[in-house]
């Protein structure tokens, strides 16, 4: 099976007056459909510019980067905009929700953009807050919502269009540990049901519960392969 990404030699730099900043230095690497995985590294790592070509945000200085078979390297904004609202679902450390919206209209968001009927829009979305455990709060609106759900309703607002990818970036940063298990086991409930998510973290215990660590430094992977049992101490 063709793997949903596939990256070859990818490389991203950027100009800071006459400095050449090398973001990332020749990345390869392949996620299949259906897998979770972590990217970690420090700051300056590369992690979030990776993040950002995944999440076709931006595009490789060179390279190749295919997403479900499309060509993303060379895309236009025009484009790689159509490509991510069809393909990638994002979820954030700061939530990015509307604070005076009810829960079910900041799920249904992402089908608005896409034309979708208004009940079908509204089913839809509070089927998807039924399914990450928030049936009861979906007209909350979000200032009304403890972190932890504030993250479940990002999180439904970001599958409620069935996207290929779901890119976490940083999803439990602004949360107590107690509510990142509960964040990460609803991770883990949706890779079992075939979800395919990448975890962009900083942090090694995160890192550590994903079947599948990719560990960014100075802009290339040093590894790629199962997370070192002690880091989820």
């Amino acid at each position: 099976m063709e793997p949903l990404i596939s990256m070859q030699g990818v490389t991203r730099h950027y100009r800071m007056g006459d400095e050449k900043v090398v973001a990332l230095a020749g990345v390869d690497l392949a996620i299949g459909v259906g897998e979770l995985v972590a990217v970690i590294g420090t700051s300056g790592s590369g992690k979030t510019t990776l993040m950002n070509i995944m999440g076709c945000l931006d595009t490789p200085t060179s390279g190749r980067y295919h997403l479900r078979g499309h060509a993303v390297d060379g895309l236009d904004d025009d484009a790689l905009s159509r490509l991510r609202n069809r393909e990638i679902g994002f979820v954030f450390q700061n939530f990015q929700l509307l604070a005076r919206a009810a829960a079910w209209k900041n799920v249904e968001l992402p089908l608005v953009y896409r034309d979708v009927p208004r009940a079908e829009r509204r089913a839809r979305a509070e089927a998807m807050l039924t399914r990450v455990g928030l049936g009861h709060r979906m007209r909350h609106r979000s200032h009304e919502l403890s972190g932890g759900q504030r993250q479940r309703v990002a999180i439904a607002r970001a599958l409620v269009a069935e996207p290929s990818l779901l890119l976490a970036d940083e999803p439990t940063g602004n949360l107590d540990s107690a509510t990142q298990q509960e964040i990460m086991t609803l991770f883990h409930d949706l890779h079992a049901a075939g979800h395919t998510i990448v975890i962009v973290t900083h942090e090694p215990s995160l890192a550590a519960r994903c079947p599948r660590v990719i560990r960014l430094l100075d802009g290339r992977v040093v590894q790629d392969g199962p997370p070192d049992p002690g880091a989820a101490k």
